[in-house]
């Protein structure tokens, strides 16, 4: 019996060298294709796959190949364009249907793209599904490719050598290894696809216009301003040039190649355009055409078809409707946006959902000083999203700090994923608007969050990204990473020539949570000696982690124009970081800069706020950054009484039907036992433990005491499952209440760590079991000598899918 067409299995894919393919299952129709994808082959590519000569595939051979029922006999297809170029098949065994053989074929061209890897992790998960457990494949001594293939794809292998043929034998569940190799090639492939685009080597203007102010000649002349390094190519259907470059009427009459199309044709004719970039082999495409998703229905429908063509032949999609893309590098001086001046090069790389934003975004970056490495405003963020940016920076020795203007997460998952592992390297800083509402603009290829914002925002922290309220914060608290070092610790010291900047930078200090050292006051008159002697101390001292330097001009007579100059001096040598309210300026002053070779900020250059608040709020964001980065990631424990192999035979039972259960207490006590949690009376401070399969964010593990005050305050707080050891410390004491846990004036405290255990066990049972779509234990009682859990609901439904980590690479 064949069972029906399995669409979940269709997936766009970035190959490594950055390319896209389109991977589905196999149809009867496909013969043909089949026939044309085997003739291409060549002698030694057949010999592999069938260990003998074989120049053509007979009728029923084809028929045989493209006859499968997607249970017993599966086979997937890679197709780039209108091409087959690789195919995977496994053949389940007659007398072990939980083994299955399983053989490759790539076509010659395209091997060493990476696509025998994916087809691997795609073949793999579609036989998991279907209750295979291991692949047995034979490959022959020098069939070196493919043997690297299997080895390197991270599951258990077995091997054995029979009649002059390696036997390899696969055990298909996902391990650590294997998850850890999927997303390191997940990674590079995201890197490069993302650094084809900010590197053309050749840059088309498709819709470049006569019309003075027209998109297409902004763009045109922007590039031609910005002196990019390669050739500019004009595509005007009529015109023989424009802005005094020859002209071509379409793509495919450019006698060179072509890397990076930009795109500023109506809507209604981008469909042709990128068939044209697709005959002529373009890599990428910024389209910033508006009219698509941002329009309705018809306009969104016409946006996915877009980004389905495009990645069909292997290209990349800013857009569309946003404002471009910009790289500094002198290699390349790349400024395909419609802003007319870019900030110089600097450290910074910025990602920008809004278009409509992105002018004036790039104006402030310019106005202080601060330096770009590289610029992406993705508008309706159809395809290159702002993980894909964050894989690139990850690995960009020009980028040190990235920031992020969100609208929304199309996978949020994923975006904690990176930004923790990227965290770990460079700073993130982002602005996410929506707080109120949580929705998505019109256009935006995502869903709404259902989470409340306070929970996103935890989640941000959980992940080292810095979470900033507005614009203006995002660039204080970039001037300040991109050029100074991180503070050790939390205590600062406040140099000033005025008692009122001097307070008022105390008070923000203190209501932040900083602990200020003796503040040096050094009078009105104070001059370069002054400033430097106080400034030598303060960067000596051991008990100083950063130091506030506010110079503000008396109100009668002149200043000591030395100052700035002292204070950069010793700024460079210190590896303490220094903010500074100097004259009221704002950015990067030019008496502040350590130049760069273009004249921008450099390293060690000292920002400056035109508030001390301003000043402290952007260190105290810095400090609590630092303070997380410091922390140790801690470690997931191994439960030894944990029995998940029952706990999932349990919930199958249960969900047989396919419809949501609300079990009973009975059926919940029983799966908590699975993971060593049970059910008793108790005494002490009532608290609330939550684990639940969040649509966007998989799952999350909320806690908060149980009584009336906490829930009038909402006084939860949240982390992504599973847990590690350090998580669920930092969680049970992220609530404002936690003081009632710690021995609040003087009462005895709860067994903390036996509440830290609980949550570990809870949130590895949500993680385990994504069809937990709500478990609540409530009351959790804590005293002095443990926890008890008092009562337990729990609510089981179906996901749609596999979380997206733990399925194959895939484009969403």
């Amino acid at each position: 019996m064949t069972e029906r067409y399995p669409d979940q299995w269709e997936a766009d894919v970035v190959l490594s060298d950055g390319g896209t393919a389109h991977l589905r299952p196999i149809r009867t129709a496909d013969a043909e294709l089949l026939r044309v994808f085997y003739a291409r082959l060549s002698p030694e590519s057949i010999y592999y796959r069938f260990f003998s000569p074989r120049p053509r595939l007979t009728d029923r051979e084809i028929e045989h190949f493209t006859s499968v029922d997607h249970d017993r006999r599966v086979a997937l297809i890679a197709t780039i364009g209108e091409e087959m170029v690789a195919v995977v098949r496994y053949d389940r065994l007659t007398d072990r249907p939980e083994t299955a053989e399983v053989a490759f074929l790539v076509e010659d061209a395209h091997q060493g793209r990476g696509l025998g890897a994916v087809l691997l992790e795609h073949i793999a998960a579609a036989a998991r599904e279907r209750g295979v457990r291991r692949f047995v494949a034979s490959v022959l001594p020098d069939n070196r490719r493919m043997t690297r293939v299997f080895r390197e794809a991270g599951y258990q292998v077995g091997q054995r050598f029979e009649e002059g043929v390696i036997e390899l034998v696969l055990e298909l569940e996902p391990t650590e290894t294997s998850l850890e190799v999927m997303a390191a090639r997940e990674h590079r492939a995201e890197s490069r696809s993302i650094q084809r685009l900010l590197f053309p080597r050749s840059v088309a203007v498709i819709g470049a216009s006569r019309a003075e102010h027209s998109v297409g000649q902004t763009v045109l002349r922007n590039l031609l301003g910005g002196d990019f390094t390669g050739p500019v190519y004009p595509v005007h259907p009529t015109a023989v040039a424009v802005a005094g470059v020859r002209a071509y009427a379409s793509v495919l009459e450019i006698p060179d190649g072509v890397d990076l199309a930009v795109v500023a044709v109506r809507a209604d004719a981008v469909h042709d355009v990128v068939e044209q970039c697709a005959g002529k082999g373009v890599h990428g495409l910024v389209v910033v055409s508006s009219g698509f998703g941002e329009t309705g229905p018809e306009g969104r429908a016409s946006q996915e078809e877009l980004v389905r063509l495009a990645r069909a032949y292997g290209m990349r999609v800013v857009g569309p409707n946003c404002l471009g893309i910009a790289n500094t590098d002198p290699e390349v001086r790349l400024n395909a946006t419609l802003a007319p001046t870019l900030p110089g090069r600097g450290p910074v790389g910025f990602f920008s959902q809004s278009g409509a934003l992105g002018i004036a975004i790039l104006q402030r970056t310019a106005g202080r000083g601060l330096g770009l490495s590289t610029f992406v405003s993705a508008g309706n963020r159809a395809d290159v999203s702002g993980n894909d940016l964050m894989q690139y920076w990850e690995e960009d020795p020009a980028t040190k700090a990235v920031l992020l203007y969100l609208e929304s997460l199309g996978n949020p998952r994923k975006f904690a994923r990176l930004a923790r592992r990227l965290g770990r390297r460079k700073p993130i800083v982002a602005v996410k608007s929506g707080r109120g509402t949580q929705g998505v603009p019109i256009g935006h290829a995502a869903r709404a969050l259902t989470l409340p914002d306070h929970a996103v925002s935890a989640l941000f922290a959980q992940a080292g990204v810095i979470r900033v309220e507005d614009l203006s914060e995002l660039f204080d608290v970039a001037q300040l990473l991109a050029y100074q070092p991180l503070p050790a610790g939390d205590r600062i010291a406040i140099i000033d020539n005025s008692d009122s900047l001097g307070l008022l930078a105390q008070d923000a200090a203190l209501a932040l949570g900083l602990e200020v050292r003796p503040r040096l006051d050094l009078g009105p008159r104070a001059g370069a000696d002054e400033y430097e002697a106080a400034l030598a101390g303060a960067l000596g001292d051991d008990t100083v982690d950063a130091v506030v330097a506010l110079f503000t001009p008396p109100t009668i007579g002149g200043y000591d124009l030395r100052v700035p100059e002292r204070i950069l001096r010793l700024a460079e040598e210190s590896t303490k970081p220094i903010v500074a309210t100097y004259l009221g300026l704002e950015g990067m002053p030019a008496d502040l800069r350590v130049p760069g070779p273009d004249g921008a900020a450099a390293e060690g250059s000292i920002p400056s706020y035109p508030a001390p608040e301003d000043a402290v709020r952007a260190l105290a964001y810095v400090i609590g950054y630092a303070r997380w980065r410091r922390r140790p990631a801690g470690h997931m424990p191994e439960f030894a009484d944990a029995d998940r192999e029952r706990a999932r035979a349990l919930v199958e039972g249960w969900l047989d039907s396919g419809d949501p259960v609300r079990a009973t207490p009975e059926q919940a006590s029983e799966l908590l036992g699975c993971y060593g949690i049970g059910l008793r009376d108790g005494g002490g401070v009532p608290t609330r433990i939550v684990t639940m399969e969040d649509p966007s964010f998989g799952a999350v593990v909320s806690f908060g005491l149980a009584d009336e005050t906490a829930a009038l305050l909402d006084d939860r707080a949240y982390r992504l499952g599973p847990l590690a050891d350090a998580e669920a410390a930092e969680l049970v004491r992220a609530v404002r209440t936690a003081p009632l846990l710690l021995g609040h004036r003087g009462a005895e405290p709860v067994d903390v760590a036996a509440l830290e255990e609980l949550l570990l066990r809870v949130s590895r049972l949500g993680y385990d079991l994504p069809e937990v779509a709500r478990l609540e234990l409530d009351p959790v009682m804590a005293d002095a000598s443990g926890v008890a859990v008092g009562g337990a609901s729990l609510r089981l439904e179906r996901p749609p899918g596999p979380r997206p980590e733990l399925g194959p690479r895939r484009l969403p």
